[in-house]
């Protein structure tokens, strides 16, 4: 039971923890959070107000850490990514390819690469153990983000952080280089992640250092370099050349494989019953003492789509600041005048006016068409 009952302590987990090996090491191998029990109206008043407490902190957890979620788009991205991944195994006189994931904010992509880095870091583990044959600690993923404006040194020294290396802050950017790969070395890591990569500007001389940093990598590593951004494409990843003609980019952009993320699309029937299956996702989860069978799925689908544009980033925010605004007025449920107090981001907020016009002009909608239920006898919920 979790009604009050304190469950047990999680480490606390960050955005910064993932730029050093034991917070990646603590995401991936935390168990996941048990769902509280929901309880009826009469019940939450039962509750002493200690246990009350509890509860709603519990539920306040929860509800700000709903999925990962098994989307079409994740599934189908990760696919190609253990594909890609666990085809990567050449001798060392041979690069690996490399992959881009590239698609607009808002639709999931870094959520989606780090529960298949966390997937990829448990399986090796599970089959090679936690200290590779030399002794050392086996880390089987690195992840790097970038900021802006960032060179060789800097991403070399970012590489030494994530390992915890003593000589991280001192040396050249030739000795950063070769100690970030005695730790890819030591520690038996197979994948790199280079987050946030659309923040490297590509046609400077930092640009250019990096991508030539990047065919070293692909060359000397034994790793898969996994990049995710946003634009990747019109920023040079994939370009044969620079501005200038220079044809450095070329070898990165011919041993990159571009993956993306779609939106949800609800312009036809396909795409309707992927979108009914997510609300129906987030209505089991959704813990509200007032919830109801269709809430989400029936009453507030078009509703979701028109408010978020189909963007899993934005639907998310959506549900979790609108479950904490119930929770917190005593309303215990979801519904268009609560959600309609609740701020999302602006992108969906400016799309959201042309959205609800054609909604109401009723020329689309997110829901299925009732002849295809009636002929399949299938309401999307699988």
């Amino acid at each position: 039971m979790t009604d009050g009952t304190p469950q047990p302590e999680r480490p606390p987990l960050d955005n910064l923890t993932l730029s050093r090996k034991e917070g990646f090491r603590q995401l991936a191998e935390t168990p996941g959070r048990i769902q509280p029990d929901r309880l009826t109206v009469e019940e939450l008043t039962a509750l002493s107000n200690p246990a009350r407490a509890v509860y709603d902190r519990q539920r306040r957890d929860w509800h700000a850490n709903l999925g990962p979620i098994k989307t079409p788009q994740l599934i189908a991205l990760q696919e190609d990514l253990w594909d890609i991944v666990d085809s990567n195994l050449q001798d060392g006189d041979k690069a690996k390819g490399a992959v881009a994931v590239d698609a607009f904010p808002g639709l999931g992509k870094t959520t989606a690469v780090l529960h298949f880095a966390q997937k990829f870091h448990r399986r090796e583990i599970s089959e090679e153990g936690e200290f590779t044959q030399a002794g050392q600690e086996r880390w089987p993923v690195c992840r790097v983000g970038l900021t802006s404006n960032i060179g060789m040194k800097d991403f070399n020294r970012a590489i030494l952080e994530f390992f915890a290396h003593p000589a991280r802050f001192r040396g050249t950017s030739a000795e950063f280089l070769q100690r970030a790969l005695d730790c890819i070395l030591d520690c038996e890591t197979k994948i790199l992640i280079v987050d946030d990569l659309h923040f490297l500007r590509w046609s400077d001389r930092n640009g250019r250092e990096v991508s030539n940093h990047f065919k070293h990598i692909a060359n000397e590593f034994p790793v898969t370099l996994i990049f995710v951004g946003v634009e990747l494409a019109s920023r040079g990843l994939y370009s044969e050349t620079d501005q200038c003609g220079d044809v450095t980019l070329a070898q990165t952009a011919r041993r990159t494989t571009p993956l993306s993320m779609d939106p949800f699309l609800v312009n036809d029937e396909k795409g309707r019953i992927e979108w009914r299956r997510l609300m129906l996702w987030l209505e089991k989860r959704i813990v509200l003492a007032e919830k109801f069978p269709g809430m989400l799925a029936n009453e507030l689908s078009d509703y979701f789509y028109a408010r978020t544009t189909g963007h899993i980033g934005s639907l998310m925010t959506l549900v979790n600041r609108g479950c904490q605004r119930a929770m917190r007025t005593g309303t215990e449920r979801l519904d268009q005048e609560l959600l309609d107090s609740v701020k999302i981001d602006a992108a969906s907020e400016k799309a959201r006016v042309q959205l609800e016009a054609s909604l109401r002009a009723r020329r689309w909608t997110s829901k299925r068409s009732e002849a295809h239920t009636v002929a399949t006898g299938k309401d999307g919920g699988g």
